[in-house]
Parts: C-alpha cells; structure tokens; sequence
C-alpha cells in the first residue's frame, strides 16, 4: 500500500489578520511547497526551511491550523508532531504550515485590526517589527512613515530572516570598525532627525554598534516608543514629530543598558534590505561579489552572521537598488522602443502584449543591421534560441547572417515568454520579414523542430529553403541511440553523420551511410529517415556555402550571459551596446585592408592555389574543360561548375577551376562570389547603431498608451542553477563517456542505481554482459545489444546486413 504524500505550503514573511469571528487569516509573504510524508524527520523538514527562508534553525517556529480549525495555531517541534499532521490531513493533498521566529511566547502572532487614529494614543503593545529597512523596501517603514492620511492602520508583520550576531559582536569585538563607526548615530534628547525613516536607519545602526536588540511598544504617523528587548533593561527611547513640521526629535531617553550583550545570546534580527544597502558600493565596485564573501564581510565589519542564503537574497537587493527595477523596466520597453526607433532611424522595435497587459514578446532589428545585410550578405539566415535565465524568465530567439569573412553579423533578436514556442517563431519571421524584406529565396539554418518548420514555410512561402542544423541532427541521433550502444559507437556514427553531411557527391554520401550501418542498421534507417535532404549537401537544394550548423548564435550567447540578471531594458540596451561596438570594429578593421577579398577568404583561395600548381588541363570546348590530379574533373567556368562540386557548395573557385583560370589567363578574382569581396564586406558595415541617451522612460507613462507589467512566470526563489553554455556545433565532444554499472556491466547507471532483472532496463542492465569491461568500452564500436557485428566488420560495408524497407535508390528517387 503506498504511504501519504502530502503538500505543504510552507508561507513566511506575511501577516496575520484576526476576523470579526475570532478566525485568523495569513496574506503575503514568500511560499514554497515541500513533499511531506511518515517518513519525513523534522530536523530534516526544518533546515530545508530554514536555507529556503534564512532562518537560525534553532529559532524558528512551524505551525498549522487543524482542519476547520481557524483559530489555533498547533505546534511542530518533534518527529510525533509531524506525523499528527500529516495524520489529520489524511484526506486532503495539501495543508497550509506557517513559519516564523521564536518570540519566547506562545508563537501566536500579533495582530490588530483596530486603527490608530491621530486623538488616540493606543497603537500595538509590545509588537515586534522588522527594523530599519531602507526606505521603500519595507512594508512596515511605509506604514510607520505614512503622513499624509488622518490615521494609520498597525498591522505587525512577521518576522522574516533573522540574522543572529555571533558571540564576538562589536560591543564585545571592538575590532568592527565598521559597526563602531555609528556608535553616536543617536546621541540623546534634541537629536533630530528629518523623517521617521531617518530616525529607523540610525536606531538600527546604533543597535548594530552597542550589540542589543530592540522593540517597538508605540508607533505611529506622530510618536515612535522604543525599549530594549532585554527583560528588565532600562534603555528607552522616545521620539515625536514637531508640531506642524515634518522634524522628528527625540523627547526622553534612558541610555543606560543593564541586558549585558543580549544580542549575543538571542540573536540580532535585520533585513535582507539593509544587507543589500550596506553591499551596494562594494557590490558596484566588484560585479562578481561572491554571497560568500559577504557572509565574512558582514562578520568581520559588523559582528553580524549571516547565512548563505540570507547573503544571496540581500545581493539581488542590492542589484536591484544599482540597477533598478525589474518590474518598472518591464513599463518603460513601449519608451524604450519609441527611443530606439528616435535614434536610429529605419530600425524596428515593437512590445507586444498580452490581453492583461502582460509583457509576451520584445523585438527589434536596427537599421545598421538591416541595410548591412540587403547591401552585403548572403541570403543565409541562422536561427537560433537561448533560454535566460533571469529573473521573469523567458527567451532569447536570434537571426544573424554570415559576413563576407564568414564572421557573425547580427540580424535581429526578441525576447520572448515560454508559453508557445511555435507562435513566438512565428511571430519573430513576421517581423523579421517586414524589418529586412529580400526579392531573392533564402536559406535558413535552425533547429528541425515540425513549429518552426511550418512558420518559416508559412512566412517566407515555399520559395525558401531550410537547412537542418547539423548539430541538431547529431545530438538526436546519440539521445535517441544513447542507451544502446558504447560510447566509441556512437562517436563513431556521429563522425559517419557529418562526413556523409559534407560530402559533396551522392557517391561518398552511400559510402558514409554505410560506414553507420556496418556499426547498427537501426542508426541506418535512422539517418534515412531523419530527411537528408535539409541537412546533406548532395541532397540539397539550396545554397547554404557549406554552413552546416546555426552555432552563430554562440556571440550571442557570450553577450547576454554578462547581462541576463539585468532589467529587461538595460540587457536590451548591453545588446544594443555590443552590437554597436562590433560594427564600429569591424568597419574599422576593414577600412585598412588592401586585399581584393577578405582576409579568411583570400587564405581560402590560396590554399586552393597552391593544390592547383600539379594539375594538367585539357580545353574540351570554349568554356568546359578537363582537369587531371588525383582525379579527373570537368570544370564549365560560364556556369561556374565543376564536378567536383566544392565551386558550387562554397562560392570560391575550387582548386580544379583555378588551374583552368591559370592556363587560360583568367582573373581568378572575376570568378568569386561578389558576397566575399572586401568593398561588400564594408558596404554590410558601413552602417551605424546610435547610442539611446536615456534607457529608462518617465514613470507616469506619459505619451505611452500601455502600461506593461512582467509576465507571471518567475524564476523560482533561490539561488539559480548554473547555465549550460551552448554546445559548439561540429564538435563530437557533445558525446560524453557514460557511466558503467560495476555490477551488471550495463550502460548509464551505476551500482546504487541499478535494477538487475526488471526488463525495463532492458540491455541496460542484463546480467548475462559480465565480459564487457570499462576498458572495453573504448575499444568496441558496438554493444552488448548487438553481439553479432564486431569491430572488423565497421569498415566491411558488404558484411551488414540487408534493411529491405529503405533502399537508397528510393531515397534518391524521393529527392
């Protein structure tokens, strides 16, 4: 029988909020859901809170309401707790769990649902707040410095991360002489301060530098009480507005402390906001300000520890407070667009939004960008996507082209939400086709999904060609194969795929393919059956001048990986930058050149050069001719054709044609595709992107008819995972060794992990492999799965066996 599984919905950093009937109800705050069942420890159930939340494990508090049951908090202390719960919610898929700091009571929050008005002195007794936030950042400071309302409703939050002060805190450790330095940041009676936030900030500093803890008994939009948390302590402090100004002075104090260190026994409480603003400038002088350090930074200046968690949480306020908002930048794109299209006349930028106004896609391509691509590219478009991992999310979908250097020449990009990927491609083809229209057919190199296919087709009609990115190909041939054979047989076959990929006449492509049958007739069909002819240059045709795999978007990648935890505006903007850089560059670059083409292509050409200094030719009619190497070829230079197919397959003379120039006194240069001159290569850069003075827009929307909000889906809290960078296409490293199983001899598990017997592992795990060592692996081209093909039977193409289904006189006859 299978035990219960239960959802807890853990919430912590809201408020509680008492009903007429006596009922409580919880809002705001951060949630996480964690799987509970009879097993589960609550040791185990509390450190995962406490690094999810940043709390001391040791002073916390979990609690529940029973089912029906709104009134009354229960407890979860101990293993017999938890299973209670989990007992009384046997009916139910989830269940509520409310975490919050031990207060040395009863563990029932503090509320009040009685306003405190300007005549009435009574407001919150005894109720402990989060202290000293930066301004704006707290929703407890807003209520406290609230001045323009005739009252003020206090409600008392919970509170959220508490950071414990270790033993040696600065009034023991005179050594923090960062804590020390706001020693006097409160002196006595007549102080003033300018705001109740003001009063806050320097209340805080001052706790920090002497080493007690503190709390509010009164506090409201005129008078703020204070005391030592302390039991029996004398410290007091009490400030009021002066009449009819905004001043604040403090108006009794009793500075004398008798709790001796109670920081350092109890813990001192802050926010991640004041973290954050303590960081910020070193967080400004060093980008890469590791939680770690800050973890030692905060210790060793302030006497205050911190956590891991509470370390990075505090760093993304930090960032946030450098570089602004997320959520307003994601208001200001329909300026930014206006700005970008202000700037640099021509471009296209255009947000599109949801029905509730939510962000769903960013586009643009500059106009630098487009008239360098009509004036010097080929008609050759590389698609590509990169997932970004920030904080909302989202897409980074790519056009770029090929330069006459062969060098990377952005296009255009969007950034899009993940919702549907078909409809985002097809809406980037749509703008891409209105930014950059062309009269003559392209070639797109993407990914072979069946949504991009049919956007492409849909968009750019039947007239364009799409090529499958090779590395596509090859990554879905070794998943989809990967369980079945050795990691020297799927090299091997991956190998086979890119040279019949590349070959250029039908010949050597039979002769590849039946290299990847020798090794399994299944990779065989399966290469038949994957449509060579978007992905085999015999097979296809368009022009694609040997470009097999869409990795342009490589540059791409570089670029946005510095940029993806910034706003949306401003990443937009790092792109903008980049962008406008390389242009500038390379125009530069090119402007010193004294070669007829461009540098790659003039180390091409004479490569091919030097190969055609031993070849004999022989004229068969004016323009067609006979050349003799290694081989014999026929070259027809009026239809600049050679049988060799490499002057076709890349726009360069090959070596047979240049011998014919040579012979007959032609100008090799005559015969070069125009695209690779160096007067085209300056014309696609001759372009400019402006710079945008003002990336962020005015915040009452003024002359914007929509207002754009972020988009719901959010990266989840915590620190984010690593990003995989792009696999290099042509590279057959995207095959890594697998693991072996020591006790059944089976592929991609271990020993801890292996199920002998259970048919779904399938070879996998057969007990009857125990021959096949690790050793061995690197040796075999083929698997235990198919135990009668060996390895001198690769090379043997008359040795495998017959596949009666796909012959590949009918794959040539359906091409």
């Amino acid at each position: 029988m299978l035990e219960k599984k239960l959802i807890a919905i853990c919430q912590s950093g809201g408020e509680f909020h008492i009903e007429k009937d006596g009922s409580m109800s919880y809002s705001g705050g951060e949630a996480y859901a964690v799987d509970l069942d009879t097993e589960t420890k609550v040791i185990d159930f509390k450190q995962d809170l406490a690094e999810t939340f940043g709390y001391n494990i040791d002073n916390m508090l979990i609690k529940y309401f029973l089912p029906g049951n709104k009134k009354t908090l229960i407890m979860i202390s101990k293993d017999k707790d938890l299973k209670r719960m989990i007992n009384f919610f046997s009916n139910a898929d989830q269940v509520d769990v409310f975490v919050m700091p031990h207060d040395g009571g009863t563990g029932a929050p503090n509320t009040s649902n009685t306003p405190a008005s300007r005549s009435s002195r009574t407001t919150v007794s005894e109720a402990v707040v989060l202290v000293s936030s930066p301004v704006g950042t707290s929703q407890t400071d807003n209520q406290l410095n609230t001045n323009e309302t005739n009252s003020l409703d206090i409600v008392v939050q919970s509170e959220v991360q508490p950071i414990s002060v270790a033993r040696g805190s600065s009034w023991e450790n005179p050594h923090n002489k960062a804590a020390i330095q706001w020693e006097n940041t409160i002196t006595g009676v007549e102080q003033r301060f300018s705001s109740f936030a003001e009063f806050h900030e320097a209340l805080h500093k001052f706790s920090i530098a002497h080493g007690f803890r503190y709390k509010y008994k009164k506090s409201d939009s005129h008078r703020v009480s204070v005391k030592c948390k302390a039991e029996g302590c004398p410290w007091r402090i009490y400030v009021s507005r002066l009449p009819t100004t905004h001043i604040i002075r403090i108006k009794k104090m009793n500075p004398e402390h008798t709790c001796n260190g109670v920081a350092a026994k109890a813990g001192y409480r802050a926010t991640k906001g004041w973290v954050g603003k303590i960081i910020k400038e070193k967080l400004r002088a060093s980008p890469d300000y590791r939680p770690k350090d800050i973890v030692a930074d905060i210790q060793r200046e302030y006497g205050v520890q911190l956590n891991y968690s509470q370390a990075w949480r505090a760093k993304g306020i930090a960032k946030e407070q450098l570089q602004g908002s997320h959520k307003e930048a994601y208001s200001q794109l329909p300026f930014f667009c206006q700005k970008i299209m202000e700037t640099n006349p021509g471009s296209l930028a255009i947000v599109d939004t949801k029905e509730d106004t939510s962000f769903h896609r960013f586009f643009v391509s500059f106009h630098a960008s487009i008239s360098g691509f009509q004036q010097g590219c080929r008609p050759l478009i590389f698609l590509d996507d990169i997932p970004l991992d920030a904080k909302y999310q989202g897409t980074l979908l790519i056009a770029t082209a090929a330069d006459g250097d062969d060098g990377v020449f952005p296009l255009a990009f969007a950034v899009v939400d993940d919702e549907t990927d078909d409809d985002n491609w097809f809406w980037f083809l749509s703008k891409l086709k209105s930014a950059a229209p062309i009269s003559q057919p392209i070639t797109f190199v993407a990914n072979f999904t069946k949504g991009l296919k049919d956007s492409i087709v849909k968009v750019f009609g039947g007239e364009c060609f799409h090529a499958h990115c090779l590395r596509y190909i090859a990554e879905k041939l070794n998943n989809d194969l990967k369980c079945r054979f050795s990691h020297e047989a799927r090299r091997l076959m991956v190998q086979d795929l890119y040279d019949a990929a590349y070959a250029p006449k039908l010949e050597a492509f039979e002769r590849y393919a039946q290299d990847i049958k020798a090794i399994s007739p299944e990779a065989y069909d399966w290469v038949l059956n994957s449509e060579p002819q978007h992905w085999a240059n015999v097979f296809f045709d368009g022009t694609r001048y040997n470009h097999m795999t869409s990795n342009f978007g490589q540059l791409f990648y570089n670029w946005v990986s510095d940029a993806v935890e910034l706003p949306i505006t401003h990443m937009i903007d790092v792109l903008r930058g980049k962008l406008m850089e390389l242009i500038y560059t390379r125009r530069v670059d090119s402007n010193r050149w004294t070669t007829t083409l461009t540098p790659t292509m003039e180390e091409k050409l004479k490569v091919e050069a030097s190969k055609a200094q031993s070849f004999q030719v022989f004229p068969s009619q004016s323009n067609i001719f006979e050349v003799h190497g290694d081989c014999i070829e026929v070259v027809d230079i009026s239809q600049w054709d050679c049988s060799c197919k490499a002057w076709q397959l890349t726009g360069l003379p090959c070596c047979h044609a240049i011998a014919v120039f040579e012979c007959i006194g032609r100008n090799v240069y005559d015969y070069c595709s125009r695209y690779f001159m160096a007067e085209s290569y300056r014309k696609t850069y001759a372009e400019s992107i402006y710079p945008i003075p003002d990336v962020e827009g005015p915040i009452d929307g003024e002359g914007i008819s929509v207002i754009v909000t972020p988009p719901p889906a959010k990266r989840p809290p915590g620190k984010p995972g690593r990003r995989a960078k792009l696999k290099q296409a042509g590279s057959l490293e995207l095959i890594r060794r697998q693991m072996q199983c020591s006790k059944c001899k089976g592929l991609g598990h271990n020993k801890k992990t292996c199920k002998e017997g259970i048919e779904a592992r399938g070879a996998l795990s057969t007990p009857e492999v125990p021959s096949i060592q690790m050793d061995e692996v690197n040796e075999a081209s083929s698997t235990p799965e198919v135990p009668s093909i060996q390895m001198d039977e690769v090379n043997e193409a008359s040795s495998t066996p017959e596949v009666p289904s796909i012959q590949m006189d009918e794959l040539k006859e359906a091409v």
